[in-house]
């Protein structure tokens, strides 16, 4: 095995990561990833939208000219919550099939919490006391709570940020009465997590990709310091509240504003933020830390290892 494409088909998100395997070395060739926005206009209804299909095929048209360009041996190709809820999606993924030759792997919630724990383990050192790793994506939200050797338990809810958004961010700044609405629908939708939360009570919170890299590249440049070239970093639970706090005060313009800010966050990261919070003030949590690596650096390791077979 040589070269490796993994495409991860999200929600919000189209992600391609090629990568070149060698004697176990793996050395990133091309990373990139693009808003595709599939669930946008659909999620909430149960489908994918007709301009969400079209964006979603030409992407991944262009992602297979990349994946050509560089002579990729093996790609697989996977694809989560909006087309495993969309009443459309076989269809979708059969015409992406169609067009571009890329079979697409649709993975359950319980896997995809599988592949982000272990994309994190990949980017940073648990620790022996219990976590809670947190991956918000467009249509799920992964919850695992675990330590460095053990997994205790994982859970997906069909509560990621293009649901959310569609449901609760009705005013632009979200409004008081909106974030009360959202923190009474999370107590209900989380109950399952907090029953865990209560046995195990992690104190650490792990936040992977999405939402998160964007706090931090929020962060950096408010301090004006040089963010470096990591794969895992630290957030303070004062950091994230003074962000919390202007993300939400301010209309997508003024977000658009804030340096770090970008296009493809800033409509989800209002609700992604309020849940953050929600999280924060119903559990104590002491550090935040960060993981860049989520599902698709879970899927690479499944796959070097052989857990996961390549058709």
């Amino acid at each position: 095995m040589d070269k490796i494409a993994i495409i991860d088909l999200g929600t919000n998100t189209f992600h391609l990561l090629i990568v070149e395997v060698k004697d176990g070395e793996e050395k990133i060739i091309h990373k990139e990833k693009i808003a595709v926005k599939l669930g946008e206009g659909g999620i909430s209804e149960g489908n994918i939208s007709k301009d969400a299909e079209e964006r979603a095929v030409k992407t991944m048209l262009y992602f297979k000219d990349k994946i050509n360009e560089e002579k990729v041996d093996q790609v697989f190709a996977s694809a989560t919550s909006a087309m495993r809820n969309a009443s459309n999606g076989t269809e979708v993924m059969q015409r992406i099939h169609d067009e571009t030759g890329i079979s697409i792997e649709l993975i359950s919630g319980l896997d995809e919490a599988k592949f982000i724990h272990k994309g994190v383990k990949k980017a940073l050192e648990i620790g022996p006391e219990p976590a809670l790793i947190m991956d918000i994506g467009g249509g799920s939200v992964e919850f695992i709570i675990c330590n460095e050797t053990e997994v205790f338990w994982m859970q997906s809810f069909e509560i990621g940020a293009q649901r959310l958004l569609d449901k609760f961010h009705k005013h632009d700044p979200i409004l008081p009465k909106d974030i009360e609405k959202l923190d009474d629908f999370l107590r209900k939708e989380l109950a399952d997590l907090k029953v865990k939360m209560d046995i195990y009570q992690p104190h650490h919170l792990i936040g992977s990709s999405g939402t998160f890299d964007t706090l931090i590249d929020i962060n950096y440049l408010q301090k004006g310091d040089d963010k470096p070239e990591d794969v895992a970093f630290s957030l303070s639970l004062e950091d994230f509240d003074r962000m919390f706090n202007e993300i939400i005060q301010k209309t997508r313009e003024e977000r658009m504003e804030i340096p770090g800010m970008i296009e493809m966050r800033v409509d989800m990261i209002v609700v992604a933020v309020c849940l953050i919070q929600f999280l924060i003030e119903n559990n104590e949590f002491i550090d935040i830390k960060v993981s860049t690596y989520a599902l698709k650096e879970g899927l690479l390791d499944a796959i070097i290892s052989d857990e996961l077979k390549l058709s």
